[in-house]
């Protein structure tokens, strides 16, 4: 399609990397707070953006933030690479037996997996893709590879509405939302912000449930009918990414013996379970399921998945690489915040918002800028980082639920994944396809998810 090549030809040649785009943002947000915020006409108060930029880079509890997103992507991978998840994956393969059987599964166990985790619903997704992909061919079944890695990445058009999601797992914690908005908003404002926002107020809420509901069910119809429409197309698979065998020992050390060991591993696999049910047993009934108790819960079922420490390890080293891209770029977007924030260009993003808004528009026109941000800033956490405050503040002056917001950015966030290939590339190397192979369907799923989203923030 013409349309996707002419995407794929504008982020090649014209947008920059990830990290150069923060890097460029870093420069453009102190240019405004440099022209707009000093009032005072201080000649030094260039060196005070700088001292503003370098506090909010090594902010301890953005830091803190930083690692718990990381260690979600990570873990996430570490689990669907797991024997447990290849079995299922076998599974699923084995009962295709059509092209159209095979986009209605792929779909649907990608968004599936995403809800929960969205590192493990891409890496599971790409995997899920490549395997129907091998299993078509064997099975001489005509099917068009492009849709299948399509529909294996559409899992990010649902996480950040999901258990995963950046937003609704920060403003659950307790007084995130406060020490976020503190040095910001006015005492007054400060007074209205609530401890924190629980689950069942965002993700497992009745209006978020029933946009998931509505999105299992016509994204994997919209693949069907796509792949009816469609021609096949014929892919050959014997040059890309070999089955990685985690779990076979490198040598006979005794220290490999012990990394080998199933006991070991089964042992301090359920001992962290143990402390995930002693320390956060109550708060997720409760609905208060925070980044710590998301991660010790992965980290546990991830080694009792792997059932030993060498193949537990062998996943990680796998799983850091994918981690790579924003590792570096967290710091940067704080540094973006410290700047925002300490000069006061907030108030003023704010205040444009709130010019521009109504109690009624302003969820929608939050959904349309978090759509646009993600373009550039692809980090979920990232963005959040850069944006929450606004919008909080925005959202407290023209009276809207804070939960409402919260979740328009977190689905403007997930839904133009579908047309930015920043986080395809773990399923782009998996499946051996290209960024604008994928495209082409993808951006028709997107305007399906826009449709949807923007419904459910006009009803709800």
């Amino acid at each position: 399609m013409k349309i996707s090549n002419s995407i794929e030809k504008l982020f090649k040649s014209y947008i920059p990397t990830s990290f150069t785009i923060a890097v460029i943002l870093t420069f453009i947000t102190l240019f405004f707070a440099l022209v707009l915020t000093n009032s005072d006409n201080n000649s030094r108060y260039f060196f005070e953006i700088c001292s503003y930029w370098e506090k909010g880079v090594w902010d301890s509890s953005l830091l803190v933030f930083a690692y718990q997103m990381i260690l979600i992507l990570v873990l996430g991978h570490i689990l669907a690479l797991s024997t447990p998840f290849e079995n299922l994956i076998k599974k699923l393969t084995n009962n295709i037996n059509s092209s159209s059987k095979a986009v209605l599964i792929l779909s649907f166990s990608a968004i599936l997996a995403a809800f929960f985790n969205w590192g493990l619903g891409l890496i599971f997704g790409a995997i899920l893709a490549r395997k129907i992909g091998e299993h078509c061919n064997k099975n001489k079944i005509s099917f068009n590879y492009p849709l299948l890695g399509a529909a294996g990445y559409v899992g990010l058009m649902i996480w950040h509405g999901g258990i995963s999601g950046s937003a609704p797992i920060k403003v659950s914690e307790k007084n995130h939302i406060y020490n976020l908005m503190s040095g910001i908003s006015s005492p007054e404002n400060l007074e209205k912000l609530p401890i924190n926002i629980n689950f069942n107020e965002t993700v497992l809420s009745t209006a978020n449930l029933t946009t998931y509901l509505i999105l299992i069910i016509l994204v994997p119809l919209a693949f069907w009918i796509i792949n009816k429409l469609i021609k096949p197309s014929n892919f050959e698979f014997g040059n890309i990414n070999q089955n990685i065998k985690l779990n076979t020992p490198q040598n006979n050390s005794e220290n490999l013996k012990i990394d080998s060991s199933k006991i070991m591993g089964l042992t301090f696999g359920c001992f962290i379970i143990f402390c995930f049910a002693i320390n956060y047993g109550k708060q997720v009934l409760l609905f208060q399921i925070t980044p710590n108790a998301l991660n010790l819960l992965m980290l546990g079922v991830g080694i009792i998945l792997h059932k030993n420490f060498q193949s537990f390890l062998s996943a990680l080293k796998i799983a850091v690489g994918g981690a790579s891209g924003i590792l570096i770029q967290f710091p940067l977007y704080f540094g973006i915040m410290g700047i925002m924030k300490d000069s006061g260009l907030i108030i003023l993003l704010s205040d444009f918002f709130i010019s521009i808004s109504t109690e009624t528009t302003l969820p929608i026109f939050t959904f349309l800028s978090a759509g646009f941000v993600n373009i550039f800033v692809p980090s979920g956490g990232g963005q959040w980082a850069i944006q929450g405050p606004i919008i909080i503040e925005a959202a407290l002056n023209l009276g809207v639920p804070l939960k409402k917001v919260v979740m328009a950015l977190a689905y403007g966030d997930q839904l133009t994944n579908m047309l930015q290939p920043f986080w395809a590339l773990p399923l782009l190397a998996i499946t051996g396809l290209k960024a604008k192979d994928i495209l082409p369907y993808s951006l028709i799923i997107m305007v399906l998810g826009a449709i949807i989203f923007i419904g459910s923030l006009i009803v709800f």
